[in-house]
């Protein structure tokens, strides 16, 4: 349904720190800034989109709260994402993110594919 990846973590110095993660797509992205207390999300994708099969987000940085369900079921999972993280959200997943701190995020598609396959529970 969805899936979390820690993104690895290659080096560090007094600079920060560097990660590395598999880029499975090409084309057109989308880099989102989120204020603290935000929800975006509220939908589901049909995955009409390849780029929905599954929708790929990286959190690059600050602190969130996924919210995710199968459209089809009540109950609602909640994870807490505090590190930067790949997530892989299926179709027929309703899918929330609340931003505890500014975030800032890389959702591996366009707006186009994204508008064209975007539903509301």
């Amino acid at each position: 349904m969805v899936r979390i990846t820690p993104l690895e973590l290659i080096g560090s110095d007094d600079r920060g720190y560097t990660c590395e993660y598999f880029h499975e797509r090409m084309g057109r992205h989308l880099v989102i800034f989120r204020k603290a207390g935000t929800i975006s999300g509220n939908h589901y994708h049909k995955g009409a989109s390849l780029s929905k099969q599954p929708e790929i987000l990286i959190l690059l940085s600050g602190k969130a709260i996924l919210r995710y369900g199968n459209i089809q079921e009540r109950a609602i999972i909640r994870v807490e994402l505090d590190e930067p993280c790949k997530m892989e959200i299926d179709p027929y997943v309703w899918h929330e993110l609340e931003t505890k701190t500014d975030c800032t995020l890389l959702e591996l598609g366009s707006l186009s594919e994204h508008s064209a396959d975007t539903y509301r529970v």
